[in-house]
């Protein structure tokens, strides 16, 4: 239930107010002037607070300044019978959500009320929402080739170098591909991701570089390509030891000459892209094996980060465990579970073929299927 703080130095105020909020569900705290109110807003967890105006030692308008200096996010309704325009307008341009005249009109005040907590729980979720979206989790390890990552993409990122990062599926080369765009001197520019494995070998040109109108069938209209998209940023082509030997040479000319056309057209465009490319293959074998040019494998191998497996890097894995505990935990609203060392001990010996994907998932079941403590009984449940 929602909480509301209800400050006002008149007892018979509190108490309506108090009577009517009850009755629609909501908890309620007193204070009898705006010093009691303060002291316990900034000692609480309130979702709105109701304020009057006039009041003895700290009035209404000082304690909304106040209140937003301590939380921001919850809003203030201020009530008075003193009030006039421009005292309302003073309010709402402090921080309050709305001015409400005594006697309030109780179907106008519980509206009002219903608005600020939509809108307060709107905006908490929008700043979970760009959080999550812009959050870009840390490389996480102690042991040497992690270290030996984070030091070359120290050194690499800040260059426009073309990067090839190699490892098993789910080892975490897309985090590598972030966190160089992220330190590096384009990241403010955009970072395109293109799963080359994902895209028909038919499609895979118009995906890259974009087509125009009438070029085939399905082309309705003009498309911009990713390459385009990523024009003064960072192009991330995973999996790009599956791209078809005929995208692969569009690649290689726009790698060797900084432009592109559009499939269906003859205008060249120029683009500014760093190109950071991932794959789970070895690209020599596919060189031989004529499936990939050796040609780009040269031109997108200027500097080369091969990111481990799991079963490689053992020691890493105590690391990680506590930090997808405290991650999922926090996912789930909850406090994150404890994990006994037997259970610790079986997860470091298991056979990791899914790598750190696979890690998290079996963390999350744990989580969801374990009691208080993971126990290594649940470990042999469960993994």
């Amino acid at each position: 239930m929602a909480s509301i703080l209800i400050i006002d130095d008149e007892r018979a105020i509190r108490n309506v107010l108090k009577d009517i909020l009850n009755n629609e569900g909501y908890t309620t705290a007193e204070a009898s002037d705006g010093e009691a109110g303060l002291t316990q807003f900034s000692a609480g967890s309130f979702d709105l607070v109701l304020c009057d105006i006039k009041m003895p030692k700290i009035d209404g308008i000082e304690f909304l300044q106040k209140a937003k200096e301590i939380n921001p996010d919850v809003p203030v309704i201020m009530i008075s019978g003193h009030g006039n325009i421009e005292t309302a307008v003073d309010a709402v341009k402090k921080g309050a959500f709305d001015f409400i005249s005594k006697p309030p009109d109780l179907n106008r005040l519980l509206i009002t009320i219903r608005n600020a907590m939509d809108k307060n729980s709107l905006v908490k979720e929008t700043k979970v929402l760009r959080k999550k979206v812009s959050r870009i989790q840390e490389i996480i390890g102690i042991s040497a080739p992690v270290i030996k990552i984070k030091d070359t993409i120290d050194k690499v990122a800040a260059t426009d170098a073309r990067v090839l990062v190699t490892g098993e599926n789910g080892s975490g080369k897309e985090l590598v591909a972030k966190w160089l765009h992220e330190k590096s001197n384009r990241s403010q520019g955009p970072l395109v991701e293109v799963n080359c494995a994902a895209i028909p070998s038919e499609l895979i040109e118009s995906e890259l570089f974009g087509h125009e109108k009438g070029s085939f069938t399905s082309a309705v209209k003009q498309r911009i390509g990713k390459f385009e998209q990523a024009h003064g940023g960072t192009l991330f082509l995973d999996e790009i030891g599956d791209m078809s030997l005929s995208a692969q040479a569009k690649v290689l000319r726009a790698l060797q000459e900084g432009k592109i056309t559009r499939v269906g057209g003859d205008k060249e465009i120029s683009v500014d892209v760093r190109v950071v490319a991932a794959t789970n293959k070895d690209l020599m074998k596919e060189v031989e094996a004529k499936n990939f040019r050796l040609d780009l494998y040269h031109r997108l191998g200027v500097i080369l980060i091969h990111v481990p497996s799991l079963n490689e890097r053992r020691d890493d894995i105590p690391l990680l465990v506590q930090h997808f505990l405290e991650e999922i935990a926090s996912e789930y609203g909850q406090a994150p579970k404890v994990i006994a060392s037997g259970a610790l001990d079986l997860l470091k010996k298991h056979n990791w073929t899914g790598n750190i994907r696979e890690l998290r998932n079996v963390v999350e079941r744990l989580i969801i299927l374990s009691g208080k403590e993971i126990q290594a009984t649940d470990v042999k449940s469960y993994i």
